[in-house]
């Protein structure tokens, strides 16, 4: 799994590769600031909200509420942006670090969002339900990282295997591995978490999946 990182952080160095980070970091800026006016908009205009628990949340972080619902959705709601560039990301470190491989069938920039899109929607109700943790302090970072780690975890998975393999396939690599796999998910979950470098870790995320999945399918291959 280190190693993986080290090599996703290395790809940064790549030219191809900051190309396209200018643009996920774009996506990444552009993706927090929208989610900070929606959820901004949704605390104070709207009944979205309107739960008694998360009530006393919001009432307890008070001017921090929209703050702190903006950093804890931004890593499921950047995870969907970024499957628009997904498929480029994963070419661009297989062409650097795996070039005998033949082009990937791919799932495509349109699938790959439909996909992100889609985890998208369970991640933003899973974290509204962990959000009255939230009123548990040293309970929360535990649940947060445990939930959003399962499910980011599945989604880069999916959307770097998908690209070469079939769902079921791509289901029998991820058993597998399914408990390293969680680690992973929980560090993608950590990156994406901390300023500045959330703005990388999508791309640095990808290619390390992209690694792992092929040391993880060698075997089959």
């Amino acid at each position: 799994m280190f190693s993986a990182f080290a090599k996703g952080i290395a790809q940064l160095a790549d030219a191809a590769t900051r190309r396209l980070l200018g643009y996920s970091i774009a996506a990444a800026l552009a993706t927090f600031i929208g989610l900070w006016i929606a959820v901004g908009v949704a605390l104070t205009e709207t009944s979205l909200f309107a739960m008694p628990w998360l009530e006393i949340a919001v009432d307890v972080l008070g001017g921090l509420a929209t703050a702190v619902i903006t950093w804890f959705m931004f890593p499921a709601v950047v995870s969907a942006v970024i499957g628009f560039f997904l498929d480029d990301i994963a070419a661009k470190v297989e062409a650097r670090h795996y070039p005998d491989l033949p082009p990937a069938p791919g799932l495509g920039p349109w699938a790959a969002a439909g996909t992100a899109l889609a985890y998208l929607g369970v991640m933003v109700v899973l974290n509204l339900v962990t959000l009255p943790f939230l009123l548990l302090p040293p309970v929360f970072p535990f649940v947060f990282y445990a939930v959003n780690g399962y499910l980011l975890s599945r989604e880069y998975f999916e959307l770097v295997a998908l690209r070469r393999v079939d769902p079921g396939q791509a289901g029998a690599i991820r058993r597998s591995h399914r408990g390293k796999l969680f680690a992973v998910g929980v560090a993608i979950a950590v990156l994406l978490t901390v300023p500045v470098v959330n703005l990388l870790a999508p791309v640095v995320a990808t290619a390390a999946m992209v690694h792992l999945f092929e040391d993880w399918r060698r075997p089959a291959r």
